[in-house]
């Protein structure tokens, strides 16, 4: 089959693989029809390298058609119509039926340390074949794939797979109150569907901070009162308040993560990671890796006293320093996590079956071969073209 590959830094290719085969009992085949390219993935392109290896397949927001099944799978047959969560979940172990699925007993990857396995990323969590690609093999049938009706385009469900998740995570983390206020940093796809989904769970007062045109319009097309970073620089808490009363939004969403821009030591130290040879590489990370933090130090900076920070970003540093007094002083509760996916399916599938009110058939920007997915990472990356979603048709 045809996927794509990582081959180093900046460095994914299109190539043949071979094709995946029923493994377990309970694993399913499902040929894929759509698959997403994620600001995730640009952690693999850029950063972390060290935890791959050549010939890795990546992507974790597939969806397709079941086309082989394990001999104990009940529940789905060769035809189904299923999306794939991005973390790999038994759907029976301690951990995911409390509905944590990212930290899943069955699939935690020990020899890291982490949590659930997931799907196209990396050694820390399981090196699991990816859903970009023609084929991919999904375990636990029974529990993990999310069965879709026919009808509706692929884009109506495909984000079951991640983005949806992930933003309905985020906000519900925040708690912000009916009619309260939310800020949310970073207006990638995460994001942008974040300040929807809190529009649509009743916040009075959506702000969307970011610095890309394309972005920062798009989110005011539904509502959001979206501030441009370059235009008001440190005078952006200023601005923030006087939409928010004066104290600061109930809640500030973190939907940027470890490529915030800033900080030219963290900047420079993740860029020495990925010239080092992998192994020191990859102890060095786990040990003392430190992330760009200027979207999260602006979330505890912004947030009104007794708020509430959720972050959804993905952070991957070991040695972090956070403003403690700050956070402490401000009595902040700050809540973090991967996406427990199918937790969330059931409040979010209804939405998805009548009407479209959060906008998911017109979400992606881009639809393309999956032939075309290199030049699609580094326009991605480069933010150009207005490229917020990428949707990749093997």
């Amino acid at each position: 089959m045809k996927a794509l590959t990582w081959h180093g830094k900046r460095d994914v290719r299109y190539e043949t693989v071979p094709d995946p085969v029923i493994r377990d009992r309970d694993d399913v085949i499902v040929r894929i029809t759509t698959t997403g390219l994620c600001g995730s993935d640009l952690h693999l392109y850029e950063v972390l390298g060290a935890f791959l290896d050549p010939g890795d397949v990546l992507g974790h927001e597939p969806m397709g058609i079941v086309e082989e099944v394990g001999p104990d799978v009940t529940a789905l047959k060769p035809g189904d119509r299923v999306v794939v969560p991005f973390n790999i979940s038994c759907g029976s172990c301690f951990m995911c039926t409390q509905g944590l699925h990212s930290q899943c007993e069955t699939t935690q990857v020990h020899e890291h340390g982490t949590g659930a396995a997931l799907f196209g990323y990396t050694k820390l969590y399981g090196q699991v074949p990816g859903g970009q690609a023609e084929y991919l093999r999904v375990p636990f049938g029974d529990r993990l794939p999310v069965r879709v009706p026919e009808g509706p385009a692929d884009d109506r469900f495909v984000y079951l797979s991640d983005v949806l998740p992930t933003a309905w995570q985020a906000v519900d983390y925040a708690s912000v109150p009916r009619g309260g206020s939310v800020a949310v940093l970073g207006l990638g796809p995460i994001g942008d569907m974040s300040c929807r989904i809190a529009a649509h769970r009743g916040a009075g007062t959506v702000i969307g901070v970011d610095l890309v045109p394309e972005r920062l319009e798009r989110a005011r097309r539904r509502g959001v009162h979206a501030l441009d970073l370059t235009e008001h620089g440190d005078g952006l808490t200023d601005a923030v308040r006087e939409l928010t009363g004066g104290r600061g939004p109930d809640a500030v969403v973190d939907a940027v993560g470890m490529e915030a821009h800033g900080s030219r030591l963290a900047a420079a130290a993740q860029e020495m990671t990925t010239f080092l040879p992998d192994g020191f590489a990859a102890a060095l990370t786990k040990r003392a890796g430190v992330d760009r933090l200027s979207a999260l130090h602006t979330a505890i900076d912004l947030v009104r006293r007794g708020g509430t920070v959720s972050v959804s970003g993905v952070y991957g540093g070991a040695a972090d320093p956070l403003p403690m007094l700050t956070m402490f002083d401000k009595q902040l509760t700050l809540r973090m996590g991967q996406a427990n996916v199918r937790r969330w399916v059931d409040d979010i599938l209804p939405l998805l079956l009548d009407g479209d009110p959060l906008g998911v058939d017109d979400f992606a920007t881009h639809r393309l071969p999956l032939a075309e997915a290199p030049d699609a990472y580094e326009m991605f990356q480069a933010k150009r073209d207005g490229a917020v979603k990428v949707l990749f048709t093997p």
